[in-house]
């Protein structure tokens, strides 16, 4: 399911159990063959979608080594092939090439615009298409625990259980403990890893990149986000749970506060004077606190976000929520 897709099933849900009138935007997109987490954003919250955008993303990975794809993933034809297989250490080797600051080119199929279009249009009209490079941030890439040396796992799966729409279900799968298994000089057919990136990485051009340093090909064949901001995979509903909306469940059982977007954002108390002046849009000036972004609010009731700058306060972005007395 598509960003897209997801909005249209939350605004169905919420049509059908009388919130017809919510504004409903999401914090991010995922690639077509991805899974996980997609920030869904209500009402005021909205205001907050770009935050989600630029947030760093956590993504859980399998490069299959052998086969490169136009897309880089499982989806695509294959354009290029290597016989050769790298072993752990060699992968463990280079994935410090890939940590902190690198540039990337995007995957041609992607949703950036070309003179106005959509990469994966002139791709898939067969036009040639040429992304430039891109700088973005790798704050740490590691090997999946459990999937790291002398670990095996067939089909490019990165878990002894497979979560399904009833449960976990055990995987009837050959693994081995990873202190027990074969030496770091086995040739590896894929290998999953979990990376901790800024916005705007493209993780199929992340695998693309490694295999290439390995000196061969791969492509992508699991991709999952397992945490877009502060928003973690724990705390995720299932479609299931959003569907319960639709049929009269409250919709205050699944919804995180609007304070939740912004967990690393200090709050600022503001009293009755001062909050009157921010939701007008006037600057506030005498604030005794230390530069920076806050989230200030009104006793518990979120008012702006606001910038401090040598103790004169403006509004960065204002939230219409009434206030506890009302």
């Amino acid at each position: 399911m598509g960003s897209t897709q997801a909005v249209g099933a939350v605004k169905r849900n919420l049509r059908e159990g009388g919130y017809a009138k919510a504004k409903v935007g999401h914090g991010g997109t995922l690639d077509p063959e991805a899974e996980g987490v997609l920030p869904i954003a209500l009402g005021e919250a909205t205001k907050l979608a770009g935050r989600m955008l630029d947030a760093n993303k956590v993504y859980e990975f399998t490069i299959e080594f052998g086969e490169e794809t136009d897309t880089l993933d499982a989806a695509g034809e294959v354009v290029d092939r290597s016989d050769h297989r790298p072993t752990m250490d060699e992968i463990a080797a280079v994935l410090p090439r890939f940590t902190g600051p690198i540039e990337q080119v995007p995957p041609v199929y992607s949703a950036l615009k070309v003179d106005g279009k959509r990469a994966y249009d002139l791709a898939r009209a067969g036009e040639a298409v040429e992304l430039k490079t891109r700088a973005v941030t790798v704050h740490s890439l590691t090997f999946l625990l459990g999937t790291g040396r002398g670990t095996s796992v067939a089909g490019g799966g990165a878990r002894t259980e497979k979560l399904t729409q009833t449960g976990f279900a055990k995987l009837d799968l050959p693994l081995l403990h990873p202190a027990d298994g074969p030496p770091p000089s086995a040739r590896k057919e894929c290998v999953t890893l979990v990376a901790h990136v800024s916005k705007g990485t493209y993780i199929r051009s992340l695998a693309r990149d490694i295999a290439h340093a390995l000196g061969t090909v791969g492509h992508v064949t699991y991709l999952r986000r397992t945490k877009a901001g502060p928003f973690r995979e724990e705390q995720a509903i299932s479609l299931d749970n959003l569907n319960e909306i639709g049929k009269g469940a409250p919709l205050q059982d699944l919804l995180l506060p609007l304070e939740a977007g912004l967990d690393d954002i200090p709050a600022l108390n503001l009293n009755s004077v001062s909050a009157q002046a921010v939701r007008q849009g006037r600057v506030v000036t005498e604030m005794p606190h230390a530069d920076g972004l806050y989230l200030a609010k009104l006793d518990s009731v979120p008012v702006a976000l606001v910038e401090l700058e040598g103790g004169a306060m403006k509004v960065v972005r204002g939230f219409n929520l009434p206030d506890v007395a009302e």
